[in-house]
């Protein structure tokens, strides 16, 4: 899993890819990376944001993500608040 997030919309999201270590007819070592079982390039070259489709777009470190829970909104709805909002602004006594 390689975890991305968006610059433009700020969203996170994590995609699965699967990545083979080959060596050529030459002893070179290289990457080639997959993704749904078909050969892409690699997440850090044109990764496009699912939400708004901008590519500006960045990767976290392995395991970035597991770490700060807190970038993934929460899978239920979300329960306001209950204190009451106390404005600093003080009312006109008339």
């Amino acid at each position: 899993m390689v975890p991305f997030e968006c610059r433009c919309c700020w969203h996170v999201w994590e995609e699965e890819y699967l990545v083979r270590h080959v060596e050529d007819r030459h002893g070179n070592d290289s990457e080639v990376w997959f993704a749904a079982g078909l050969r892409v390039p690699p997440p850090w070259q044109g990764a496009v944001c699912p939400q708004c489709g901008s590519q500006q777009t960045t990767t976290f470190p392995d395991g970035y993500l597991s770490r700060h829970p807190e970038l993934f909104p929460p899978l239920g709805p979300v329960v306001p608040d209950p204190t009451p909002l106390i404005s600093p602004v003080r009312k006109p006594a008339y």
